[in-house]
């Protein structure tokens, strides 16, 4: 099966960083943690959901890679970014990311973007994330994660 013109940039985008993993795409929508869990057969925890912040004080964008089951305790992007975490619309996700709010994946953006890995990740052995379209994803480990994204892993969420 061919994939849609963004899951297909983003695999030549993956290779390009040195990966082999492979985009699938799946036939109902992975835009949500509890969406992509079902469609793949994973459990939600095993979903990297990357969320886009809008920091307060630069207007920079922060990506936070958290597992599927985690809410994010802003608090704590706070003391780790040393900036508030705003809301970010999805006007300043696409033109930061190149990505829609739902396939966003956590690397192979349009510009570098500083980014925080959720620690609670590192406890499975793979784990899934959007593949640059609500419909698509990849599997990978956390250590692939971790070396592909170059982010810091840190504590994010309750």
């Amino acid at each position: 099966m061919e994939l849609s013109k963004q899951a297909g940039e983003f695999q030549q985008k993956l290779k390009e960083l040195g990966s082999d993993r492979k985009v699938k795409e799946l036939p109902d929508s992975a835009r949500t943690a509890q969406e992509a869990a079902e469609a793949i057969g994973c459990g939600i925890a095993q979903i990297a959901k990357s969320i886009v912040f809008k920091l307060q004080q630069s207007g920079e964008p922060l990506l936070v890679i958290a597992s599927g089951t985690n809410r994010i305790d802003e608090q704590k992007i706070e003391e780790h970014a040393g900036e508030v975490p705003g809301k970010a619309d999805a006007k300043f996700v696409r033109a930061h990311t190149g990505y829609v709010i739902g396939g966003v994946p956590p690397m192979g953006h349009v510009e570098p973007i500083r980014t925080l890995i959720d620690s609670d990740l590192l406890q499975y052995d793979t784990i899934w994330a959007a593949a640059g379209h609500p419909k698509a994803v990849f599997e990978l480990t956390p250590g692939e994660l971790t070396k592909l994204t170059g982010a810091k892993v840190v504590q994010v969420c309750n």
